[in-house]
Formats: structure tokens, C-alpha cells, sequence
């Protein structure tokens, strides 16, 4: 299958999927998330080893959801988007072999949640990262409010997703918000060498593995997601949410109440 927005390539038993919007810091629209679902399955019904997902262009993997077409969205309309982005969220988290995010840039809001729910996260020197939804007057809702509390410790979660931080590559490493730091010219060599390596495991071992891991969290992780999409499009409507996009697409300041 093609796509206008997204690319997929599969080589010698890597997947490597490319969200193509550069001119867009590949932001996520409704169509982009359709064919990420898409290019999942053919990934998954090619037997891909490894997944790859990165984003095209130099400036962004993915700089978040696309707020042209978010800021006058109902509150239904907001929880049919939520569980959209959570669906490819988990499709990522649940794929059946080894997914690394190839971080290349600006990874903020959604983009810093699909880059979460991959199992091992490299990024370039260049990267920038952050759950920036509370300046928007929402929350992370494609899974950043629970993903990111099992990766780093509570109160640093909380302080990243109350003031919107965004961190550099080097504090990001620090945190443990990536595995591993590289320079920007250097990452894709580096991630097609690691996706090398992992593709030569035995494949029925890592996938077992990934599920067991994974196991870790079902339980009080799946409550928690339903809240957050709840809690999440629950904000559509409020004066903060029509104001914080607003002011984003303008380009200004936001007059929160």
C-alpha cells in the first residue's frame, strides 16, 4: 500500500515507518493515524522483526497532533480522536517484535507518546522532547499520562506534564526519557545497526519477551488509560482549550481563565 503521509519500507526483516509531513513537523492528523494503523498491519503481516518509526525531514519525528484540527472539536469528537491516538498508541506498544523510535527532532504531545510506547527510544543529539499539552489547556491523551510514570519517576513525570516542559537530548538521556543519545548524523546508521542486531535474535524469545514486559503494567495501566482518554476529551469545549489552541495558531500568548 502507498500513502500520502506516511512511508514504509521493509528491508532484510526491518520495518521502518516514516511519518512524511516535514513541511508540517509531521504533526498527526486523522488520516496520518489511519495510515500508521494501515502500514502496522502490513508491517505486522510482512513478519517484520523490527520496527523502525521515525519521521521525515531534519526539524521533527513528530511535533505532536495537528492543532489546526483539534482547536474546535467537540467533546465527542475529542473522544473518537482520543481513541484514535490510542489505538495506534497501543498497536505500537503491542506490535509483535521489537519497535524503536528513531528520534530526529522535535518530539512533542502526541509525537513524545507514540515515541513512548515503543520499546527502546534513540535519539539524535538534536532532539527536543516534551508533553506540551497543558499549553494547550488539555492533557497528554494518547497515553502520556501513564506511559510516561512507568519510564521516568513520578515526580518527574509530573513536572513535565504540569509546566509542559520541553528538555534537550542530553537532559532527556539524563532522565531516562531515551535509551541512548547519538549524534544527529549518526542516527540512522546507528539505529539500522541496532535494528540489525535485534532482527538476528531469536524471534519467537523476543516476542515472548516484549509480552511478558509488557504483562508488567496490563493491569492498573489499562483503568488508567480509559481515564486519560476520558479526563482528556472531557477538556474539548472549555473556555482553556479554545484558548490555548488558538493562541497556539495565532502565534501568541494564551489568556487562560
Amino acid at each position: 500500500m502507498t500513502w500520502e503521509t506516511i512511508t514504509l519500507d521493509i528491508d532484510d526483516d526491518v520495518a521502518t515507518l516514516t511519518v512524511d509531513r516535514p513541511d508540517q513537523l509531521n504533526a498527526l492528523n486523522v488520516e496520518t493515524l489511519h495510515a500508521i494503523e494501515e502500514a502496522l498491519d502490513e508491517a505486522a503481516a510482512a513478519d517484520a522483526r523490527v520496527l523502525v518509526v521515525t519521521g521525515a525531514g531534519e526539524d521533527a519525528f513528530v511535533a505532536g497532533a495537528d492543532i489546526s484540527k483539534m482547536v474546535e472539536m467537540t467533546t465527542p469528537e475529542a473522544q473518537a480522536y482520543a481513541e484514535l491516538g490510542h489505538r495506534v498508541a497501543d498497536r505500537i506498544e503491542t506490535f509483535p517484535a521489537p519497535v524503536i523510535a528513531a528520534i530526529n527532532g522535535y518530539a512533542f504531545g502526541g509525537g513524545m507518546e507514540l515515541a513512548l510506547a515503543a520499546d527502546l527510544r534513540v535519539a539524535s543529539e538534536n532532539a527536543v522532547l516534551g508533553q506540551t499539552e497543558i499549553d494547550l489547556g488539555i492533557i497528554p491523551g494518547w497515553g502520556g499520562t501513564q506511559r510516561l510514570t512507568r519510564l521516568v519517576d513520578d515526580e518527574t513525570a509530573r513536572r513535565l506534564v504540569f509546566f509542559g516542559a520541553r528538555v534537550d537530548a542530553t537532559d532527556a538521556h539524563e532522565l531516562g526519557l531515551v535509551g541512548e543519545l547519538v549524534a544527529h548524523d549518526q542516527l540512522d546508521d546507528h539505529v539500522a545497526e541496532l535494528a540489525a542486531d535485534l532482527a538476528s535474535q531469536p524471534k519467537f524469545a523476543l516476542q515472548a519477551a516484549k509480552e511478558a514486559m509488557n504483562a508488567v503494567h496490563d493491569g492498573s495501566q489499562t483503568v488508567g488509560l480509559a481515564y486519560e482518554k476520558r479526563a482528556w476529551s472531557g477538556l474539548f469545549g472549555t473556555h482553556d482549550q479554545r484558548e490555548g489552541m488558538q493562541a497556539f495558531l495565532d502565534k501568541r500568548e494564551p489568556e487562560f481563565e
